[in-house]
């Protein structure tokens, strides 16, 4: 039902171009290759959003998660090296989805441009509807490999960080617990040779 929806307005351009061709020859060719390149524009502007809203929430989530990290004052430090890479990130995301944008934007104004032009030829109103049909696809595949690209990228960043800072923590965790018993064995026994020179003083003291 989605494809009939989107292959709608080429079945009606190649309908009226045949059946209507005597009636509005130049004119319904101007009109109906404009409403083709117009087709294209709301699925450019979908991707753009769906990008942004997704990459807004993720940066929410890890900006929720390097807050709660930062409670406990050993995570302090990692806190700060995970803000600056969402930062990082933050930015990079800005940066491709903006070039998504001006590349959606340079291919729809260069559909228009093209279907105007070759919709001045009666002739060649196939060319027009195929190429309509090849800009539109484009557009679809090119839209998807970037997701899946984007999507693969930021899973490994984060993986990959949270494996370094994994891997950190249990290091320094298993030197914290390896160490913290001596010191209460250290004092002890500075406490027992104390209270033992105590005992051998007042025994002393007493003799004499």
């Amino acid at each position: 039902m989605l494809n009939f929806v989107y292959y709608l307005p080429i079945y009606i351009s190649i309908y009226l171009s045949i059946i209507y061709r005597s009636i509005f020859d130049d004119l319904s060719v101007i009109y109906l290759s404009i409403y083709l390149s117009l087709a294209i524009s709301p699925l450019s502007i979908y991707l753009s959003i769906y990008f942004w809203r997704s990459l807004h929430y993720l940066s929410i989530y890890l900006s929720i998660l390097s807050i709660y990290l930062s409670i406990f004052d050993l995570f302090i430090l990692h806190s700060i090296y995970l803000s600056i890479y969402l930062s990082y990130l933050s930015y990079l995301s800005l940066i491709s989805i903006i070039y998504l944008f001006i590349l959606y934007l340079s291919i729809f104004i260069l559909s228009i441009q093209t279907s105007i032009y070759l919709s001045i030829f009666g002739d060649l109103i196939y060319l027009s509807i195929y190429l309509s049909i090849y800009l539109w696809r484009s557009l679809h595949y090119l839209s998807i490999y970037l997701s899946i690209y984007l999507s693969i990228y930021l899973s490994l960043a984060i993986s990959s960080f949270s494996i370094y800072l994994s891997i950190y923590l249990s290091i320094y965790l298993s030197i914290y617990l390896l160490i913290s018993p001596i010191y209460p064995s250290i004092y002890l026994s500075i406490y027992l040779s104390l209270a033992i020179s105590s005992i051998y003083l007042s025994i002393y003291l007493s003799i004499y």
